[in-house]
């Protein structure tokens, strides 16, 4: 695959903790394409925190090769990977630094040596991104948990980064907090050109990715648009994941299993 194809590319990878333990990943490939929104998909224990993993250098595979932009990524080049990746993790205020939101945001900046002259133009604009610049003296224990996540998002788009992924993200908001932080997530997509790597349990949040990866059991399942892949309504149920709420509405009133939208299916009613 070249770059155009995959900015992110794993190629045969297996992992696991432990040698005495059987594989966390057992022989996965898939790309993650430049500019669009990929969901990670999988029950617990299919390996997507696993892949969170590899993919920002925290742990390395145990066999198979990860590549971004086409270079595989490797002790020597560990540093540049981090570069382009930033991730925000299910509960925000285990990254959380400074005493306010932004001294926080500020944090990873003064980490990579960018002036104070830089930084003040630089934070300011990240939570203007975010819509959380009015709150930029407050502690960030004061804020709600989408206001958090929101900063924890501020915190990358200072580093310009190129990825960004999302760790069960949402998995910890209430439905209004979490239709808010997707909503934001898809304009900074279109806004920032940015590649956006969803990973999570829900699929209700992944209908609207551009691409989608199920894992089951550390292996790839299926990889496709989220059309093509829901339309297989009964299989991915058989591996432990739930439904969107359209769909299992459309499987009980109509009796049919095929991918359709919340839209869809209030036309269809």
């Amino acid at each position: 695959m070249t770059q155009e194809e995959g900015m992110i590319i794993f190629n045969h990878v297996s992992f696991k903790y432990n040698s005495d333990e059987p594989l966390a990943l057992n022989d996965v490939s898939f790309r993650i394409p430049k500019g669009k929104w990929t969901s990670i998909v999988g029950h617990n224990g299919s390996g997507k925190s696993t892949i969170a993993k590899l993919m920002i250098g925290i742990e390395k595979p145990f066999e198979g090769q990860i590549y971004l932009n086409d270079v595989c990524i490797n002790d020597e080049n560990l540093n540049e990977l981090r570069r382009h990746i930033g991730i925000v993790f299910q509960n925000p205020e285990n990254q959380f630094v400074g005493s306010t939101v932004e001294f926080d945001v500020a944090f990873a900046l003064e980490n990579n040596g960018v002036s104070y002259e830089d930084m003040q133009a630089i934070v300011p604009n990240a939570l203007m991104d975010v819509d959380m610049l009015d709150r930029a003296t407050y502690e960030p224990q004061s804020l709600s948990g989408g206001q958090k996540q929101r900063v924890a998002i501020a915190g990358v788009l200072a580093l310009n980064t190129d990825i960004i992924v999302l760790d069960e993200a949402t998995s910890m908001l209430d439905p209004e907090g979490r239709k808010e932080l997707l909503s934001l997530i898809h304009r900074l997509k279109e806004e920032k050109d940015v590649t956006i790597i969803s990973i999570t349990h829900d699929l209700s949040e992944a209908v609207g990715a551009d691409h989608l990866i199920v894992l089951n059991k550390g292996s790839l399942y299926q990889t496709g648009s989220p059309q093509a892949i829901f339309s297989q309504g009964d299989a991915l149920t058989e591996i432990g994941l739930d439904l969107p709420f359209a769909m299992r509405m459309n499987k009980q009133l109509l009796g049919v299993t095929d991918y359709i939208s919340y839209e869809g299916l209030v036309d269809k009613l």
